[in-house]
């Protein structure tokens, strides 16, 4: 089963998984489909956003396991 860490680019989650994209976007991140974003890992975009990283990878690794 594939995870998410907080090292992990924006752009390797939704290729592990496109899924991960609407929570990322329910979490304030609606710039998923911004070419740079794809570059960004979930800990640095959660900071520009605003956001706990922690409990964003706990809610996209918890996606992943329920799959």
């Amino acid at each position: 089963m594939a995870e998410v860490t907080k090292d992990t680019l924006i752009g390797e989650a939704l290729m592990i998984d496109k899924g991960i994209a609407a929570i990322l976007m329910q979490n304030g991140m609606h710039c998923v489909g911004c070419p740079s974003s794809a570059g960004e890992s979930l800990a640095e975009a959660s900071m520009v956003h605003g956001m706990d990283a922690d409990k964003l990878i706990s809610d996209i690794n918890t996606y992943l396991k329920e799959k």
